[in-house]
């Protein structure tokens, strides 16, 4: 099983990925958990990657997909993957598939959590955080049911920042679903459900 995750920021993809890494032992690939993970190890694509990350800049896509294809590389990806966060516009996925091809491998499905841009709103502006123990919770918790601390929400989850993170989605990531499609790969499943309905559906989708 080797996927790409597809979906906008809050559709609950990493929830479903969480899923099937727990029941299948697949390696789940952030490319975010990557760089942080390859600059603390000080690697020779960590040290460059920093200094993009330093001076604020985007890492460049060679140097991305070098540290994908890396990951690849490892034993644990051997039994199947799962690419969350990555590509993120089609000239990634392009590279992608040359960067597997040589590898001898390729993708089974491009996976589509889909959540409408209203919905995701909703359910993320509706987050609270604790700022004593970052429980995250709704705006229904007063206080902390963990430290019965302070609950607030962070300016991550206010609307007009989901909407900004949204309109960048739908610009640069989402030609993507039509990139898969085109290829025949695309699998997308209704993500306004229960989780594991969702996950049911994601299971049957992919043969599973």
């Amino acid at each position: 099983m080797n996927i790409v995750l597809l979906g906008a920021p809050g559709a609950g993809k990493g929830t479903q990925a969480q899923k099937l890494v727990a029941e299948y032992g697949v390696a789940h690939i952030s490319t975010g958990d990557l760089l942080r993970a390859a600059v603390k190890a000080q690697s020779e694509l960590g040290k460059q990657a920093k200094s993009y990350m330093d001076s604020g800049s985007l890492v460049p896509d060679e140097l991305v997909i070098a540290l994908v294809k890396e990951r690849l590389e490892s034993d644990d990806a051997q039994r199947g993957f799962i690419l969350d966060g990555f590509p993120r516009n089609t000239s990634q996925a392009v590279s992608l598939d040359s960067a597997l091809a040589a590898m001898d491998m390729s993708l089974d499905a491009a996976l589509l959590v889909d959540v409408e841009p209203s919905v995701i709103v909703d359910r993320l502006s509706a987050r609270r955080t604790c700022r004593s123990c970052g429980y995250t919770g709704t705006k229904d918790d007063e206080k902390c049911p963990r430290c019965n601390g302070e609950m607030y929400q962070r300016d991550d989850d206010k609307p007009e920042t989901i909407q900004h993170r949204l309109d960048v989605y739908e610009n640069q990531t989402a030609p993507l679903v039509e990139y898969y499609r085109g290829h025949g790969i695309l699998k997308a499943v209704d993500g306004d459900r229960p989780v594991d309905e969702v996950y049911a559906d994601v299971k049957e989708m992919l043969g599973l």
